[in-house]
């Protein structure tokens, strides 16, 4: 979907920021331009951002289960 139609920027372009290290609206201004014309999307913008990276999991501990005897 276009979050930003000014620039004709999508979600998708968005999560794939993410992906590449973006965390901040004022790095998909820089780096993609959302943002930059009418200002309208960056609300949702910033939502399918922090969003895509709350999604991530990050294992930091694993532990083994006692096995059954």
């Amino acid at each position: 979907m276009i979050v930003c139609v000014c620039n004709n920027i999508s979600d998708r372009e968005i999560r794939q920021a993410a992906e590449l290290g973006i965390s901040s609206i004022a790095e998909l201004r820089k780096e993609l331009g959302v943002g930059t014309m009418c200002g309208t999307c960056v609300s949702y913008a910033r939502e399918v951002l922090h969003e895509h990276i709350d999604s991530k999991t990050t294992v930091t501990e694993v532990r083994r289960l006692p096995q059954a005897a």
